[in-house]
């Protein structure tokens, strides 16, 4: 009767959780009594056996793209080159992952660990099949029943098959409710996050949860999202980056022009920033196009160099070419720049290397130089906020 009134209770409801938990639990049971004990004992020590697995191969995974991302990353560094010319399409795409690999963490780690948990998982599965004929020779009887006991034993078997299937169910029912759990912690804002949240069940089975995985996941949904979005806005924007590794004859002459002179790295650099910063003139119109009638006009750094006009994207990738033409190791920087009025707006900008290692990496903003020295100055931070 009560669990006849709960089912009745939920199912009125029309609450969806409760509905897969249920049948979850009436499939599980159902295939217990249809398989009896021993293949039933079979299938849930094989559940808990897989489930035991993917968590040890999750950790494991984990740890092992931990200590290899750093070590990946100062292999990529001394041997990613992308050469300063057209590239195919296939080259474009290459190079596009391999530099993202080299520059992003977060894509990195990811790739390490989806790795690492399938090459894991591929060694568990070679243990699979003796643990699997151990297991059946321990469920396996060595004995004929007689014909007059054969009844009552498929009766008993079938009997404890259902309980081991409602124990099969109820494990099953958990991992669902936990992969729900998991969802609706790093992801607040998802798709049917409310209507979950609404549900009973789920109510239940979280404050169990909670005290074991809710201070890990608490707060980490929204920084996990903010972050992958902006490295997957940098990864697109990287395709772009290996386009203009292509450097037309003129800019590379005016680059090499601009910087003859020069004694070092710095000076290049700080060469370039002024030929930009006093030749290249902002786009208003097209700021305002943007910004009012969300019309985009695309525009290639020849382009840039030829009009002597730009945004903000503009300027920071025509400074990336003409970096490279003279030796310089450059990169576009996309994110929020101060508005003047107390608030942010889209910009970009640029960091060129000057030094070894990651303190070698210098910001600047070419855009900005009419407004003032934008070359590395130590207040560059509080202005800008790159995507990350």
């Amino acid at each position: 009767m009560l669990m006849m009134s709960w089912v009745q209770q939920h199912v009125n409801k029309l609450e969806p959780v409760a509905i897969i938990v249920l049948l979850l639990l009436l499939g599980s049971l159902i295939q217990g009594i249809r398989r009896g004990a021993s293949s039933s004992a079979r299938r849930l020590f094989f559940f808990v056996w897989e489930g035991v697995v993917i968590v040890v191969c999750l950790v494991l995974a984990a740890q092992l793209a931990n200590r290899l991302s750093p070590v990946v990353a100062e292999w990529l560094i001394k041997r990613v080159r992308v050469p300063l010319r057209e590239l195919s399409g296939l080259e474009q795409g290459w190079f596009t992952l391999l530099t993202s690999l080299r520059d992003f963490a977060l894509l990195r780690y990811g790739v390490l660990f989806i790795f690492g948990y399938l090459l894991l998982r591929a060694a568990a599965a070679l243990v699979e099949p003796l643990i699997e004929r151990s297991v059946e020779s321990l469920l396996r009887s060595g004995r004929e029943e007689p014909a007059d006991g054969l009844k009552g034993k498929r009766s008993a078997s079938r009997a404890l098959g259902s309980i081991i299937g409602a124990l099969h169910g109820a494990g099953r029912s958990f991992v669902f409710v936990a992969l729900l759990f998991v969802y609706v912690s790093l992801m607040p804002n998802g798709w049917y996050v409310d209507k979950i949240s609404e549900s009973q069940i789920y109510n239940q089975a979280a404050e169990w949860l909670s005290p074991v995985a809710g201070d890990v996941l608490k707060g980490q949904g929204p920084v996990l999202t903010q972050a992958v979005e902006a490295q997957f806005k940098q990864i697109l924007q990287r395709k772009y980056e290996i386009i203009d590794y292509a450097i037309p004859a003129e800019i590379e002459q005016a680059a090499l022009y601009v910087t003859k002179d020069a004694q070092t790295n710095e000076d290049k650099a700080r060469r370039l920033y002024d030929w930009l910063g006093t030749r290249i003139a902002y786009d208003y119109d097209k700021a305002r196009n943007y910004e009012e009638q969300g019309i985009w006009k695309e525009q290639t750094p020849p382009e840039t160099f030829d009009t002597r006009n730009g945004v903000c994207i503009d300027i920071a990738r025509l400074y990336a070419v003409m970096a490279r033409s003279a030796g310089l190791e450059v990169r576009v920087v996309t994110g929020m720049g101060a508005d003047g009025q107390g608030g942010y707006g889209p910009h970009a900008w640029n960091e060129v290397q000057i030094g070894e290692g990651a303190e070698g990496w210098v910001p600047l903003d070419a855009t900005w130089a009419n407004a003032g020295d934008w070359f590395n100055p130590p207040a560059f931070d509080d202005t800008h906020i790159r995507e990350a």
